[in-house]
């Protein structure tokens, strides 16, 4: 054999035993993956959803992601989407407690398991506010007045969906009464706010800072153990004797039956992405915490997850085995 021959031969068996099959690595078989965020474009799942895959592409990872908005049916267009999807790596679901909330609530005939789990990224906690000419302040002279006016408070909620499910709590927790306005996500109800067509909604820092700051919109308490430093004069749920604590984890799910191999070399992406500190300083300014877990922590996360919120759901009537 002479020598040009045998300099081929060993470049391919050196070819071989580096490829990404030998190595371990995932293949999969697109250059740009979509990220599904089921709601419409500059809602806060959509704002954290950008800011972490720019943080991704940014890095050079492969396959390029690609946030792709499938808004509809409270989040649940998107995920029967993303359930239908070949499990291969070119569809990833940014999913929060609304796979858990709107299948408790009969919207939808699958929750979180449907799914296989990446990662937990942030969390948001829930903040209760209302437009600018409300007759109250605060929580407890929301509750005083919804006692005497029951029915009357419209809230806006998507259906089924966590902003329901937040406000079915406070409900349960002082005696109250609300009217429900059904809006399609967070942009919508934020919209009803400023137009004054609706008294109330949930809402968070992270999308509705500009309108608080500005005085267009009053927040009333903030469902967390303690102050957030975004807002520290804003007193919790708890301060007012409202026993309530809620939040959005969002994170990253693939279709069921996802490879080991291709979870993990998500997973590596966005916990990279997590220490990015351009990324942190921007979740921080939007009153948003990273809460990052890897993909066998968070599928234990959303387990304990799920049995917290069904024992809540039984309890307020929502959900009925």
């Amino acid at each position: 054999m002479n020598s040009s021959l045998c300099l081929k031969a060993v470049l391919a068996v050196i070819a071989v035993a580096f490829s990404p099959l030998a190595l371990g690595a995932a293949e999969i078989p697109c250059s740009t993956a979509k990220m599904v965020v089921p709601w419409k474009a500059g809602g806060d799942t959509d704002i954290v959803f950008r800011l972490v895959t720019n943080s991704i592409n940014a890095s050079g990872f492969k396959p390029k992601l690609q946030v792709v908005n499938i808004s509809g049916q409270s989040g649940n267009k998107g995920a029967k989407e993303v359930k239908a999807a070949k499990a291969d790596g070119c569809t990833l679901f940014a999913m929060h407690e609304s796979q858990i909330t709107t299948y408790l609530a009969g919207r939808v005939e699958f929750t979180w398991d449907a799914f296989t789990p990446v990662a937990r990224l942030t969390y948001t906690p829930s903040v209760l506010g209302g437009h600018s000419d409300i007759a109250y302040n605060n929580l407890q002279e929301m509750v005083a007045y919804a006692k005497k006016n029951p029915g009357t408070i419209k809230v806006g909620v998507t259906t089924g969906s966590t902003s329901q499910f937040i406000n079915l709590l406070v409900e349960d927790a002082t005696g109250t009464q609300f009217k429900y306005v059904p809006y399609e996500g967070t942009r919508e109800r934020l919209t009803a706010l400023l137009a004054k067509n609706i008294d109330l909604g949930e809402m968070n820092i992270l999308t509705a800072k500009k309108y608080l700051q500005e005085g267009s919109m009053k927040a009333l308490g903030i469902a967390t153990e303690k102050r957030d430093p975004i807002m520290p004069d804003l007193k919790t749920f708890k301060e007012q004797g409202i026993n309530v604590v809620y939040g959005l984890h969002r994170g990253v799910m693939l279709p069921k039956g996802a490879k080991k191999d291709v979870v993990k070399h998500f997973e590596k992406a966005f916990k990279k992405a997590m220490t990015d500190p351009a990324v942190k300083k921007a979740l921080d300014e939007k009153g948003t915490w990273i809460v990052y877990l890897g993909s066998d922590d968070y599928a234990k996360f959303l387990k304990q997850s799920y049995a917290d919120h069904e024992k809540v759901a039984i309890k307020i009537g929502m959900y009925k085995k």
